[in-house]
């Protein structure tokens, strides 16, 4: 399991990351002010020269390859819930590197995303170990 968190962890940082990343780059290219053909060609122009942007969907893919890995060698009510601590990490990275302000009703929130996601983990722990302790199968029936 420390192997499967390991992986996890590092596909969070990628994300959460990646989206401060993305952020910041859609940002400087603006929103769309009409809906024309030569505004959003505009945009997507700007968009796909953006350095920012370009690497905020590096990190997001890099995370998504993380989380092919991870579904392919574990539970997906396992793995899927656990991502949910990406939005405590997109918090950090957002308030250290964009400077945006979290107000305390939104800190209590990733307070109880890390709740949730502890619990997970720990229903992970037990199912291991009700594993290891269960009786040895020989052939199909137990010794």
């Amino acid at each position: 399991m420390t192997r499967i968190l390991a992986i996890l962890i590092a596909g969070l940082v990628c994300e959460a990351i990646g989206v401060v990343f993305l952020s910041k780059g859609l940002k400087q290219v603006g929103e769309v002010k009409q809906i024309t053909a030569a505004e959003i060609w505009r945009v997507v122009k700007a968009g796909g020269t953006n350095p920012n942007i370009l690497l905020g969907v590096a990190l997001e893919a890099a995370f998504f390859v993380a989380l092919l890995v991870l579904l392919s060698r574990s539970d997906v009510s396992f793995i899927w819930p656990l991502t949910a601590m990406g939005f405590v990490l997109t918090t950090l990275t957002a308030k250290f590197l964009l400077a945006e302000e979290i107000p305390p009703m939104r800190w209590l929130g990733v307070l109880l995303i890390m709740l949730g996601a502890g619990i997970i983990t720990w229903t992970e722990k037990v199912k291991e170990q009700k594993a290891s302790t269960a009786a040895p199968v020989l052939n199909g029936s137990p010794r």
